[in-house]
């Protein structure tokens, strides 16, 4: 190597290293106590050699999870089983807690795979505006995916993670009960099987138009007669389980979706529950199941998720957006009316 080019890869190497022991402050949303959020500064620790520099556009509320999780509704022994990738603190509080951010890769180094410099990604992080973490834990975003619509990544990673416990099928006739927005992703993912007759039910009218919107029928209440071969319920709430009983047909499945938290949750089993054999199958995004586990792992389905976002008629879902400043004030209101928003997304000073 030439004393000119010992000289530029010092200087090369010297700006780098400067780079890398900047200190960097970010701005955090914390839980301090149940029903109480708050904006903190902190300061950032040193990149790592593999890690990624990522600023914040979008990040997302988890309408049914963060909720929960707001108001102090995990339960003890599930503490561990719900903890975020990137979750800083302990249930029920203090807790740094979420999962759904989109943002732009600042800084990361030479051997970065993918060429993410500049790069638009997702990642499952917390609600904050800038953020170090390891380059194998964001997920590139196709330049066809608008990064106000790449916040339903993660919503949408759990809809596929259902239709592969369900296992819908041509023909089939399907109800998803609760026009959430998982609900919502389920019946349009479902709609897209030949042949099957996808209807979404919710006592909501206002999801009727955003049904609509993304091709699928809407019903307020679910028909007695729908001998269904599949159910989903989605709706977080028991009631919505316990008509999802009622309307499967014999040897129909039925897919709980929702989590309840803390809450118990009766169910009437006697009656024809047995003599129409139905089955009963919970569904959770934290594992990949069973008979695509060995060809499967979560980042080829967030990458799969992040695909399946090219649809415009997708933004429908997005009903409300908020700025970061006022995330505290936002993430109160949702938590004590779940069903006043679809999709509420946060605005960051870079958006």
């Amino acid at each position: 190597m030439s004393n000119c080019a010992k000289i530029q890869w010092q200087h090369f190497i010297d700006r780098s290293n400067s780079k890398m022991s900047e200190t960097k402050t970010a701005r955090q949303f914390w839980i301090s106590a149940p029903g109480r959020g708050e904006i903190v500064r902190a300061e950032l620790p040193p990149r790592r050699n593999d890690d990624v520099l990522v600023r914040t556009v979008y990040s997302a509320i988890s309408r049914g999870t963060e909720s929960l999780v707001f108001r102090g509704e995990v339960p003890p022994s599930q503490y561990e089983a719900m903890r975020a990738p990137f979750q800083e603190g302990e249930f029920p509080g203090p807790v740094k807690y979420g999962y759904t951010s989109v943002g732009r890769v600042e800084e990361g180094p030479d051997s970065t795979p993918q060429d993410l410099m500049g790069r638009l990604v997702f990642c499952l992080y917390p609600h904050q505006d800038l953020y170090c973490v390891p380059a194998a834990a964001v997920t590139p975003v196709s330049d066809d995916v608008p990064a106000g619509r790449a916040v339903l990544a993660a919503n949408m990673e759990t809809a596929v993670n259902v239709l592969w416990d369900a296992r819908p099928s041509t023909g089939d006739r399907i109800f998803v009960i609760g026009a959430g927005v998982v609900g919502l992703l389920i019946a349009w993912l479902c709609r897209q099987i030949p042949g099957a007759c996808v209807t979404v039910v919710d006592t909501n009218p206002m999801r009727e138009s955003i049904a609509k919107e993304l091709g699928v029928s809407f019903l307020a209440e679910p028909p007695r007669d729908a001998n269904a071969d599949l159910v989903v319920h989605a709706s977080g709430q028991p009631e919505g389980l316990t008509s999802a009983l009622a309307i499967a047909g014999i040897e129909a499945t039925i897919v709980e979706a929702s989590w309840y938290g803390s809450r118990c949750v009766p169910l009437p089993l006697g009656e024809a529950f047995h003599s129409r054999r139905l089955t009963l199958k919970s569904s959770q995004v934290g594992r990949v199941p069973p008979d695509r586990a060995s060809r499967w792992n979560p980042r080829r389905r967030m990458k799969l998720a992040l695909d399946l976002l090219r649809d415009r008629r997708l933004d429908a879902l997005i009903t409300g957006e908020s700025s970061f400043d006022d995330l505290p004030a936002v993430l109160a209101m949702v938590s004590r009316d779940p069903a006043a928003a679809l999709c509420q997304r946060i605005r960051y000073s870079t958006a």
